[in-house]
């Protein structure tokens, strides 16, 4: 149980206003560093927001098979992307062009199972929780696990390197929401909600700096650097 019907909606519409201000926030910071990690990360963030934003409408009773083909596809594609994000921290070309095309691929089965298949209502009272059919779902798992096992491990190497409590707040976040997108795909649609609201207070804590802006320019100078 995830509450309420009033509480997610209430919930839904502050983690995407909370999401999209951060989503501002970073494309701002690509537009100042041109940075492709940042221009990933700022995407991802948006497409962030934006499913959020269908759960919104979802659990105000809004709910259609291009709506929820829609949201599917966003949900994977955010993993992707802040493991885009990610993974051009590292300096390997080939192993950045190689997830690139694996990226596209992925992507484009993805988009070929939604179309080719008809989802039905996954709406279970006012959330999504229903289970997606079986090619929906390898499709979705052959995006979303490889993701975020990259998250993960770039994560871990990403603090070894800075020791930066900011930092590990913003790994954490991204590994959250990520991971938030990883529990729909295995079936776990209560979690989602809850991962979704503490991976975007996380990046918050992250990204901004409350106390001291110089220190926080510096931590996200880090997170952007090659």
């Amino acid at each position: 149980m995830i509450g309420t019907q009033t509480t997610v909606e209430i919930s839904t519409v502050i983690i995407f206003v909370l999401s999209a201000i951060l989503a501002a926030y970073l494309t701002l910071n690509y537009m100042q560093n041109r940075r492709r990690s940042s221009l990933f990360w700022s995407a991802g963030i948006w497409v962030f927001a934006i499913s959020v934003l269908f759960e919104t409408l979802f659990a105000f009773g809004q709910y259609n098979r291009l709506l929820i083909d829609s949201f599917l596809f966003l949900v994977a594609l955010l993993v992707n992307l802040l493991a885009l994000g990610s993974i051009e921290l590292i300096k390997s070309y080939l192993l950045k062009l190689s997830y690139y095309v694996f990226s596209v691929a992925s992507l484009s089965l993805l988009a070929y199972s939604l179309i080719s298949t008809n989802v039905g209502n996954l709406m279970i009272t006012y959330v999504v929780a229903g289970l997606t059919p079986v090619f929906v779902t390898i499709t979705s798992s052959i995006v979303v696990f490889p993701a975020a096992v990259i998250l993960v491990i770039i994560a871990v190497l990403s603090y070894r390197k800075t020791h930066s409590y900011k930092m590990l707040s913003i790994i954490a976040g991204v590994v959250v929401v990520s991971i938030a997108g990883t529990l729909y795909i295995a079936a776990f649609p209560a979690l989602l909600y809850y991962s979704e609201l503490i991976g975007i207070v996380l990046l918050w804590f992250g990204f901004f700096n409350f106390s001291a802006s110089k220190s926080g320019s510096k931590t996200t100078r880090k997170i952007g650097a090659k």
